[in-house]
């Protein structure tokens, strides 16, 4: 497997492939970071260049996933990685309880130790979700979502596409979050949010509006 990122979350992402004991062959991708070369943890190899990237998914392993955690990043990351021709792969930890029932988990998502989803979780493509989240029955989470460590998403509530939540975040039941949001550490979100705007407090209150994104 190839993990795009050779920092920050990247280590995190490698923490749940050693879980899951598939480190042959597992290699990381950083073209931006002069700093960052060779091995990395004097084990892994970092590839520098696009054409490093091809010729790794054509003679070793196509599967990739993203080790950096902006979601508008991980999206533009998801396409070009899919040009290269990988083909974007979930990481879970085989530490998270997740449930048994109408559970539905997109590509590439990563998914850390002790995240806890509840049966009638939706979860979409390339979301990161973190150590001690908790996500119940039947919400429903877009593409590119990040969870921060200990959020939790009470019954049937929605967070949608390149939204983040922040730590220790509460999403009360049946709420709406929108497109492109951003929910402050520690905020309690009673009320619907709209796209492209960052909500903090308690209850969570719109204190700027994002410019939207152009995908």
């Amino acid at each position: 497997m190839l993990i795009v990122g050779a920092k920050g979350f990247a280590k995190e992402v490698l923490q749940v492939v050693q879980q899951l004991n598939q480190l042959e062959n597992l290699v990381f991708f950083d073209d931006l970071n002069e700093d960052i070369k060779g091995n990395l943890f004097e084990n892994f190899p970092i590839l520098k260049t696009p054409a490093d990237a091809v010729e790794y998914f054509k003679t070793l392993d196509n599967r990739f996933t993203i080790g950096i955690g902006n979601p508008a990043l991980r999206k533009k990351l998801y396409d070009k990685f899919i040009l290269f021709g990988g083909g974007f792969t979930s990481v879970i930890s085989p530490l998270a309880d997740i449930g048994f029932y109408d559970v539905q988990i997109g590509q590439g998502t990563n998914i850390l130790s002790g995240a806890i989803l509840s049966n009638s979780v939706k979860l979409g493509m390339g979301c990161i979700i973190y150590y001690n989240s908790i996500i119940t029955h039947d919400c429903n989470v877009g593409d590119f979502v990040e969870i921060s460590p200990n959020a939790t998403l009470l019954g049937r509530c929605k967070v949608g596409s390149f939204s983040q939540i922040g730590a220790n975040a509460t999403i009360l039941p049946d709420v709406v979050i929108g497109k492109n949001v951003i929910i402050g550490a520690g905020s309690v979100v009673t009320k619907d949010i709209p796209d492209n705007c960052v909500a903090v407090g308690t209850p969570a209150k719109i204190i700027k509006e994002l410019m939207p994104l152009d995908f």
